[in-house]
């Protein structure tokens, strides 16, 4: 079976500094957010923050109204993985692992990263769980270099996530990024998914998240046709960062 082939959307290096403009408005709310986010506080406190945040730099929230979804963030709270709707009523609670994804439009190009926070003091298994999402994520970037494949980014992912004894969620992978979302390549966070395995280019421009699960891979979605799980009930931790591919190897674009 032929797979699909693909055209990366290449950016120029002035298009890219576009890019790290509204990657660094991501970086900023997300770094806010990690110092604001206590037990205690609601995630719908988490999404004003955010909101307010972002509009202030004059920018407008990328995920508020995107295919329906009603929020500015997204937050999820131990086995849920991603797409975790804010609420009023969903409080977070001492030794809570809260992933948040968040994203911006700023002068019509798209930034978007995430990060898992540890409110208060967490067990060791979710504090490791999350340490080793991001050095998942570490190793994925230094692997995003011209000539390489997708595949290498996806290996990096996988193996450093199954020597550690997690599981990588399949069900929801990175990809391209610039005036859209979602652009090519798709990003799987393991290797074999039949995908397309492009080679990387100069001015392709990557967003880069491992969601990973304490448990077992498999997922399911709540009621509220958002929220993503662990089938399981395991914990899960998602760690993300927009960059670019340069002649020099990666350029983090989504710090501050």
């Amino acid at each position: 079976m032929h797979r699909r082939s693909v055209r990366p959307h290449l950016k120029s290096p002035q298009q890219i500094e576009l890019l790290r403009a509204a990657d660094r408005v991501v970086a900023e709310v997300l770094q806010r957010l990690s110092k604001e986010a206590q037990p205690g506080m609601s995630t719908a406190d988490l999404d004003r923050i955010a909101e307010a945040l972002c509009r202030e730099r004059g920018a407008v929230p990328a995920f508020k109204g995107y295919h329906g979804y009603p929020a500015s963030l997204c937050t999820s709270i131990n086995e849920e993985i991603v797409h975790g709707i804010p609420s009023e009523t969903r409080r977070l609670q001492e030794g809570d692992l809260l992933s948040v994804d968040f994203g911006v439009v700023l002068d019509g190009w798209v930034g978007d990263a995430a990060v898992t926070i540890e409110i208060g003091e967490v067990s060791a298994e979710a504090h490791r769980l999350s340490e080793v999402t991001r050095g998942s994520l570490a190793r994925a970037i230094e692997q995003a270099r011209p000539g390489n494949r997708v595949s290498d980014i996806s290996r990096a992912v996988q193996q450093y996530v199954e020597a550690a004894g997690f599981s990588v969620i399949r069900d929801f992978v990175g990809h391209g990024i610039g005036r859209e979302m979602h652009e090519d390549p798709q990003i799987p966070n393991f290797v074999g998914s039949g995908g397309p395995d492009m080679r990387l280019e100069v001015g392709v421009v990557l967003a880069i998240e491992p969601m990973v699960a304490a448990g077992n891979p498999e997922t399911r979605v709540l009621d509220d046709r958002w929220t993503a799980v662990t089938a399981d009930g395991s914990l899960a931790a998602h760690w993300e960062h927009s960059l670019a591919v340069t002649a020099d190897g990666p350029d983090v674009l989504s710090v501050c």
